[in-house]
């Protein structure tokens, strides 16, 4: 248990360490969701494009 406080504790840096992980990690998921998103907007197009060029 005293060593994962210690880990925890990251030596006397957990104040800044934690955070950046958390802003970090908050970024990167964003990113993936509007990621996705955005694909599928694009496939939504694509699709749209197709259709229209077969005549249908």
């Amino acid at each position: 248990m005293n060593k994962l406080l210690t880990f925890l504790d990251m030596g006397g840096y957990a104040l800044w360490v934690w955070p950046a992980y958390g802003i970090t990690a908050v970024a990167l998921i964003g990113m993936v969701i509007f990621a996705r998103r955005d694909l599928k907007a694009r496939e939504r197009e694509f699709e749209t494009l197709r259709a229209a060029r077969r005549g249908e």
